[in-house]
């Protein structure tokens, strides 16, 4: 009996904890660019080409998706769930490919933070998406095993935050830029708290992402 009712408990905790952890990259990514894309009409935004509009676009569809993905399972839905999977796997690879261009772009146009070399932002961009389909693929591979499934989206959506953050409208972000690096950790800290207090472990796919 106690394991019959600390099962669907488990269940239910996990559906919390990652429909909320969605819900919060939501408002991060809605605070990073509110002034310059969201709130500025979307399609209607000053911003410097279609390149960008595009990556926006498809941006903003995948945090979209992460928030349908974890409602869906947290109601049952599974097979919606499993259908959607397909536009998510599209959209990961679109998101790779815009993202590359976009880099590429931006920095042909000297569109570049003055603490920043075109090398180093080249590095640190490949970098994200390198990590962001690392992740995606492996869970993809995963995605029957439920729980590394869950967390590897998660994870793999976590690593491109940085340029959302970067752009919140509060000043320490710029005047003290380990600030940028610390709130990304602080969602990881969140996995692995929830993970001590759900599994009394920290899961492997926790620890590798």
């Amino acid at each position: 009996m106690a394991t019959l009712v600390a099962r669907p408990l488990r269940m239910r905790t996990d559906d919390y904890f990652f429909t909320g952890m969605s819900l919060l990259i939501l408002g991060t990514v809605f605070l990073g660019f509110a002034h310059t894309y969201y709130l500025a009409g979307t399609v209607h935004a000053r911003l410097p080409n279609i390149l960008v509009h595009i990556h926006g676009a498809i941006f903003s569809c995948w945090i979209l998706l992460l928030i349908a993905q974890t409602t869906l399972v947290s109601v049952g839905k599974i097979g919606w769930h499993k259908r959607l999977g397909i536009l998510g796997a599209v959209l990961a690879c679109l998101m790779v490919v815009f993202g590359v261009l976009l880099i590429v772009d931006t920095i042909r146009r000297h569109h570049i933070p003055r603490s920043l070399t075109p090398g180093i932002l080249l590095a640190l961009d490949l970098g994200q998406l390198s990590v962001f389909s690392l992740l995606v693929a492996w869970g993809v591979r995963v995605r029957r095993q439920g729980a590394a499934h869950k967390r590897l989206m998660l994870l793999s959506t976590i690593a491109i935050l940085f340029p959302a953050v970067g752009r919140w409208p509060f000043s320490f972000i710029r005047t003290f830029p380990p600030s940028l690096g610390l709130i990304i950790d602080g969602f990881l800290l969140c996995m692995i708290v929830f993970d001590l207090l759900t599994l009394r472990r920290i899961h492997r796919v926790t620890i590798w992402g």
